[in-house]
């Protein structure tokens, strides 16, 4: 794997000599690589992974690890190559119970990532993963539309498995009824998500004490989509959202704040379709749903 790497390495410091510790490379000027190398059928994984953190570098520089070189999304390119992915290594901690890195994280995301806008419209040019879970995308004109087509290809990926058909019937009634009712109405535009900003997925920086955001699934959306998730496993310091939303209020109808939440939470579990635990919750959020829509 070593000859992968080398010629990128060589053009980030020309004058150094690296050690190889995969997936640890350190350069003897002090500096430290992450890199890895998947097999054939990871290529859209590594892809999706690369180019949404190269799109939150570039909405906010520093906040995600920066990809140096990574497997090309272009369709042209052999895809009899094996997927490769080179960042700069970052030793991270956690970002629970610390006041000062949450705020400092609420504002960056409210002043840099979501503000970063698309001009092609809701969605992403390749597709992303969480985990497993693949996430189609493509370019839509609406939220609505987006999320529903989301949600909607979550849903032919259980019906194709044979499982969990209560979920899928209540999910199509969500599609139907509850999603144009909450967001159709919103007056927003498409701005960078992370996309899967669970607590596994931020930390504080040793090095620096900065929040860092890592492991993305982006698109552009709603920006409430990443705070929805945020909220479902705990993790994140209240003052994250405290911050977040001195800088970016809730939009309105800010009454339907709540409900918002609950249906894009729905996505995360949909997504964590093979437990049975999260069909069990998903399906209950939907009923939920359902009944306070008319």
């Amino acid at each position: 794997m070593d000859k992968i790497f080398l010629p990128h390495l060589q053009k980030i410091e020309p004058h150094a000599h690296f050690t190889f510790s995969f997936p640890i490379i350190e350069s003897s000027l002090g500096r430290k690589y992450y890199a890895k190398v998947g097999s054939l059928s990871e290529r859209e994984q590594f892809v999706g992974e690369a180019e949404s953190l190269r799109a939150i570098h570039n909405a906010a520089p520093g906040l995600a690890p920066q990809v140096f070189a990574a497997v090309s999304p272009d369709d042209s390119s052999p895809t009899s190559e094996r997927p490769y992915f080179l960042s700069e290594y970052r030793n991270i901690t956690s970002l629970a119970s610390n006041h000062t890195a949450g705020e400092e994280l609420g504002m960056r995301l409210a002043t840099e990532l979501h503000v970063y806008k698309s001009t092609m419209g809701f969605g992403f040019h390749v597709p992303t993963f969480c985990g497993a879970t693949r996430q189609d995308n493509g370019w839509h004109q609406t939220w609505e539309e987006c999320y529903s087509v989301m949600i909607g290809s979550l849903l032919a990926k259980l019906r194709d498995k044979g499982r969990f058909s209560e979920l899928c019937t209540k999910g199509e009634q969500v599609r139907s009824k509850v999603i144009p009712f909450l967001l159709r109405p919103l007056e927003i535009e498409p701005v960078l998500l992370h996309g899967d900003l669970w607590s596994g997925n931020v930390g504080i920086d040793n090095l620096s004490g900065q929040p860092v955001i890592f492991d993305p699934s982006s698109y552009y959306g709603h920006n409430e989509a990443d705070l929805a998730i945020a909220r479902i496993f705990g993790g994140f310091p209240r003052s994250f959202f405290e911050k977040y939303h001195e800088h970016l209020p809730k939009t309105e109808p800010a009454d339907q704040y709540e409900l918002r939440a609950d249906l894009l939470r729905a996505l995360p579990l949909f997504k964590s379709h093979s437990s049975s635990s999260y069909a069990g919750s998903a399906l209950r959020k939907m009923t939920m749903l359902l009944g306070a829509c008319p």
